[in-house]
């Protein structure tokens, strides 16, 4: 697994450093200091995982930076890891693509809870901004993270809905988002919602996790 990690505050980045060790063994991360570092490292390599940014960083603008990131890696998700707490700038990042909004503030644990959602196909925005009104789009989301646990095998077989099953068997043969959205013909984003939704539903914290969490009950 490879992660580019973005911050213009070196302490910041040895920080994420330890706390993304965390999550694979094996992970690599490649890390920048500034807009211009990662459009110069994406200028020679762009097989990543995931991109992990500040927002307000050096090299350019962050819309038209993050504009330019999401359209060089289209497939990546892309996390916002900022001091930077606003609920429109957090809607207008979500609206661009991105895949998740964390606060500096986060502990880790709730960083690297936040982080697996997101490679697993999820979408993370924090709890703080569901206290706000929303657009339209997000009433899901909310619904999902109000949601309670399921907690026995009934319950997570009652709670998932039609929609929700047929997203388990497109993850269940290996399809991607984007595969999913166009064969159940969904947006992207809608599809990102159902597999946060999954997630959480199943108590598990990764795909792989939902489609052996979904074959036990009987569902696949």
């Amino acid at each position: 697994m490879r992660i580019l990690v973005a911050d213009d505050h070196e302490l910041f980045l040895k920080g994420l450093e330890f706390i993304l060790s965390d999550l694979n063994k094996d992970i690599e991360l490649v890390f920048a200091k500034s807009y211009t570092d990662i459009f110069n490292i994406l200028k020679q390599d762009i097989n990543f995982n995931l991109v992990l940014t500040d927002l307000a960083m050096p090299g350019a603008n962050w819309e038209e930076a993050i504009a330019k990131i999401h359209n060089t890696m289209p497939e990546t998700p892309i996390i916002i890891l900022s001091a930077v707490f606003d609920k429109e700038i957090v809607e207008k990042t979500i609206e661009m693509g991105v895949s998740g909004y964390i606060p500096k503030t986060s502990s880790n644990a709730v960083i690297l809870s936040a982080v697996n959602l997101i490679l697993s196909g999820g979408v993370y925005i924090p709890p703080e901004l569901l206290n706000h009104k929303l657009p339209e789009e997000f009433n899901e989301f909310k619904q999902v993270v109000e949601q309670p646990e399921s907690k026995s095998p009934e319950e997570k077989v009652k709670n998932l809905t039609p929609r929700q099953i047929d997203v388990l068997r497109c993850i269940a043969q290996g399809m991607s988002n984007k595969q999913i959205a166009h064969k159940l013909n969904l947006t992207e984003g809608t599809v990102k919602l159902h597999v946060t939704a999954i997630l959480k539903i199943l108590n598990v914290y990764n795909r792989t996790g939902a489609v052996m969490e979904a074959t036990k009950l009987g569902v696949l």
